[in-house]
């Protein structure tokens, strides 16, 4: 018998596993409870009694029953704790808070161009708390706020390590916890999109995820973590060579993955997706090739990439929304053309992330954090 283990300990152990039970579970019952932890009533009604006073669960109705009194129904709080996500793209920003399980239920999109002075973190700032306020919850209800950013950055989420885009490198996250009282971090956009994508997935395991945006954006997944390497940039593929005499990137080298499978890199000046994606629908000839020839660099690229890592490929960022099966068909196509290990098993796939999953990404770090305490 292991003698360190303590009552207190057990006592522990209880209130977190009822919890768990609960929050993977849409509504329990108190026998529920019970009969699948293997535990006393006594013993399960002394927790929800707790765990009701924390406010981190709530009576949630009662159960149908055809003999008998109906059995109280237990739910988690979702809003009794919120993560706060903070995606900065160059012209605008979008602030999102994030429930414990993972869901949205308040956003705003705010018309702010990025400028590395301290009236922009200021502005933002006070902008953040702003919508924070307006949330009427207790401080100590929010556990952090995430900002997501097109930059890579260091492990603890500190410290901006290098931001091309944005022209933020060096970056302390000082910059905004001087104004807000509340944890702060950065966190790299693509980093974020997939953190949302595992959020949603049941079990993805191993994956290389890419984020299809303006700019292109990478993430590994092993074990279902986010693999960020020695020093962070693990999965930055974007910055991949596919073309040694290709046109510049903004990395400062020629022919970037970036430069060929971003978003950017498919429409031209002054176009949108949607109105790219409507004339590829309609068949519109120039549109149709444009789009295959993107595919063909996309299948370049996948296929070296899927060489180094034997794993499936998940495509997410706005372009996403706008691919069909036949697309990703035809991608899969392309690759066998090119791979020297032809399959019929397809490995790649679209993402399952909701819309704002770079916000969403950026606030959960915070909530798998508090969940974990419990």
């Amino acid at each position: 018998m292991d003698h360190s283990i303590t009552f207190k300990d057990i006592k522990k152990n209880n209130y977190s596993l009822i919890y768990h039970l609960i929050y993977q579970n849409e509504k329990l019952s108190k026998q529920e409870i019970a009969n699948q932890l293997h535990l006393s009533l006594p013993t399960v009604t002394q927790n929800l009694v707790r765990l009701e006073k924390e406010m981190l669960i709530e009576k949630s109705g009662q159960f149908e029953s055809s003999v008998g009194r109906r059995a109280t129904a237990y739910a988690i709080c979702p809003q009794a704790r919120i993560s706060i996500g903070v995606e900065i793209l160059k012209k605008t920003v979008r602030i999102l808070a994030v429930d414990l399980l993972g869901i949205a239920f308040k956003k705003e999109e705010l018309s702010l161009c990025y400028s590395n002075v301290d009236s922009y973190y200021k502005e933002l700032s006070h902008a953040v708390q702003t919508f924070i306020t307006s949330l009427n919850v207790a401080e100590e209800q929010i556990l952090g706020i995430g900002f997501a950013v097109q930059a890579l950055t260091s492990i603890d989420g500190q410290k901006i390590t290098y931001g091309k885009i944005l022209n933020c490198t060096g970056l302390d996250i000082h910059v905004f916890s001087q104004y807000l009282n509340y944890p702060c971090m950065f966190v790299h956009d693509a980093k974020c999109a997939a953190t949302t994508e595992l959020w949603v997935g049941n079990n993805i395991g191993d994956a290389v995820y890419l984020s299809i945006g303006t700019h292109l954006g990478g993430a590994i997944i092993l074990n279902d973590q986010i693999y960020m390497g020695k020093e962070g940039h693990s999965g930055t593929v974007e910055h991949m060579t596919i073309n040694p005499n290709g046109s510049s990137c903004y990395c400062g080298k020629k022919g970037c993955m970036e430069t060929y499978c971003s978003v950017s890199a498919l429409l031209e000046e002054g176009e949108t997706l949607d109105f790219f994606f409507q004339q590829l629908r309609y068949g519109t000839l120039s549109y149709v090739e444009r789009w295959n020839c993107f595919l063909g660099n996309l299948a370049f690229s996948i296929n070296n990439i899927h060489l180094v890592i034997n794993r499936e490929f998940i495509l997410g960022g706005h372009l996403s929304p706008y691919l069909k099966n036949n697309d990703i068909e035809t991608l899969h196509e392309k690759v066998y053309e090119r791979t020297a290990f032809p399959g019929n098993e397809p490995f790649i796939s679209i993402s399952r992330s909701p819309e704002n999953g770079v916000p969403i990404g950026a606030a959960i770090p915070f909530i798998q954090s508090f969940l974990n305490t419990i």
